[in-house]
């Protein structure tokens, strides 16, 4: 026995019941809602959590620049191998301010975060040079410092502490022996 067949009318395309179209329509109401969140953990203690590894970075460079030129005055023979401690441990700095400022982006008024510390309302006293040894140890420091940072941060921040870290490891063994 034959069975009647229903035809149906030609289409232009591919036919999509009415419950595919909810389903798509519910998958992508719910995608395009869930990506704020996604993009909220992303941006959240993480990101802070580097930036401050980097401004400590940061200001470790700047004391090892600052000691570096101090030493220069105690030690005008080391004067060469001093200043390119300085300069470049002046440069990793800038490039620490340069990533935290990025990270940070702008305040409203347009003005952008800096990491220098505040002036200091007592005067104190210069303290004096710190010399050759203290200039190694805070060097040896500031490369444990950065290769830990390196380890926990993420990308471009990691190897960038990463370089500084092998940066302060050839200062002590190569530069300033």
């Amino acid at each position: 026995m034959l069975m009647p067949t229903v035809s149906r009318p030609p289409t232009s395309g591919p036919a999509v019941s009415r419950r595919t179209a909810l389903r798509f329509a519910a998958a992508s109401a719910f995608g395009v809602a869930s990506v704020p969140l996604l993009a909220g953990c992303a941006d959240g203690e993480d990101a802070d959590t580097e930036v401050d590894s980097l401004v400590a970075q940061s200001r470790l460079a700047r004391r090892d620049a600052a000691g570096a030129a101090a030493t220069i005055a105690l030690l005008p023979d080391r004067g060469a191998a001093l200043e390119l401690v300085r300069a470049q441990r002046t440069a990793h700095a800038d490039a620490l301010d340069a990533e935290i400022a990025r990270a940070a982006g702008t305040y409203p008024d347009g003005t952008a975060p800096t990491t220098s510390a505040p002036p200091s309302a007592t005067p104190t006293a210069p303290a004096p040079p710190p010399g050759l040894e203290q200039l190694r140890a805070d060097l040896a420091e500031s490369q444990r410092s950065a290769a830990d940072s390196a380890r926990a941060l993420t990308a471009y921040r990691a190897g960038l502490c990463a370089s500084i870290s092998a940066a302060c490891g050839t200062y002590l063994a190569v530069v300033l022996p």
